[in-house]
């Protein structure tokens, strides 16, 4: 049985790319995507391309959609200097080419590509993690990294939040790779623990952002300031279920990837009150790496992959739940999806091949999707 926790459960998909046909590596693959995967969803449509491993993604106070991506990874070795991964280590790094983008008029635009990028030893796929995710607080853009730190191959760096100016310059506001060393949780996985983190979700909520971090298993506040506290230690609870998605709808709402080889129906939704109680609401979902309400109080989660042992193209979906429990997959047939928000006009956004296909600069295989009558 496969323990592994994100960023290294989803790097198990290195035989689950090579399903993906050449096209799929050029710098148009748009049409290529969305006729082998979309081509019977008259609903999804390909808002945006040109992403290099896009994952978190949220509306700007401008009105343009913003992107976090981990980029294209790095050539740089850290061994002998710190700690290295298990099993899915050495990582390799750089320490830039980790990406925002905004998409404007149908355009991406690069934001900022100063953040550090790194992948995994080739026996993985050498896969990539950068930037996790993004967030605004009145009109400040913040981001959350996943890819830095000497244990993922870039020496004199930390997984942190990040505050990003308008002209793309980056200032750190809290050091994340220092806190989880300094405040261990109850059951982290040893044969797989990653000393710097692997941040993935984060929102912003009454001035303050708050992060989920899979590898570990736990849920912090992180204040524009910078100081940094606990909400919940997930993993005392519930164990290493590898947590990734998150969204506020009066509590917290955090889903789960779990381990690997992937078992259907084995993921769940927990809801977390902000002083730190954990309960379980919603089962029998499976690799969530998404949740969202919209404005009628249904949850919406994503399914990377479904009736497959390891993430493979094609079979991601999105799952609604009606207040009443409910379930209804309304989207089949993603590609390796990895996050989503809906917009204004009521539709939701999924960031689509966001990990596996090889990354391709500036404009890689990564889309963005708008997906409307849900």
């Amino acid at each position: 049985m496969l323990t592994r926790s994100f960023p290294k459960a989803l790097l198990r998909a290195t035989a689950s790319a090579a399903l993906f046909p050449l096209a799929l590596a050029t710098t148009s693959p748009a049409a290529a995507s969305s006729a082998q995967f979309l081509a019977s969803a008259a609903n999804v449509s390909v808002y945006a391309t040109g992403f290099n491993n896009p994952r978190g993604l949220k509306w700007g106070p401008d009105g343009h959609l913003y992107v976090a991506e981990g980029g294209p990874g790095g050539a740089n070795s850290t061994i002998g200097q710190c700690t290295q991964v298990p099993d899915a280590g050495p990582y390799t790094g750089s320490p830039t080419g980790g990406r925002i983008s905004k998409v404007v008029n149908g355009t991406r635009v690069t934001v900022t590509d100063q953040f550090p990028s790194s992948q995994t030893q080739p026996g993985l796929g050498s896969l990539v993690s950068g930037v996790a995710d993004i967030a605004f607080i009145g009109n400040t853009l913040y981001a959350i990294t996943a890819g830095s730190g000497c244990s993922h191959g870039v020496p004199n760096t930390v997984n942190g939040v990040f505050r990003v100016s308008s002209t793309g310059h980056i200032t750190m506001v809290a050091n994340l790779s220092a806190f989880q060393m300094a405040h261990p949780v109850a059951n982290p996985s040893p044969e797989d623990f990653e000393p710097d983190g692997t941040w993935y979700s984060m929102i912003a909520l009454r001035g303050a952002l708050y992060a989920v971090e899979p590898n570990h298993g736990e849920l912090d506040r992180i204040t524009t300031s910078g100081e940094i506290s606990r909400v919940a230690d997930i993993s005392a609870t519930q164990g290493h279920i590898v947590p990734t998605a998150i969204d506020y709808h009066g509590n917290f709402y955090v889903g789960n990837l779990n381990t690997f080889p992937i078992q259907s129906g084995s993921s769940r939704i927990l809801k977390i009150t902000p002083d730190g109680y954990v309960q379980r609401v919603a089962s029998g979902l499976t690799t969530v790496l998404g949740v969202a309400f919209d404005n009628r109080a249904r949850m919406f989660v994503l399914e990377n992959t479904d009736g497959q042992p390891f993430p493979t193209p094609g079979y991601g979906d999105i799952v609604r739940i009606d207040p009443s429990g409910k379930k209804t997959v309304v989207v089949r047939n993603l590609a390796l999806p990895t996050a989503m928000t809906f917009g204004s006009d009521g539709a939701l956004y999924v960031s689509n091949l966001g990990f596996g296909p090889p990354a391709v600069l500036p404009n890689g295989p990564g889309m963005i999707l708008r997906i409307t009558g849900l």
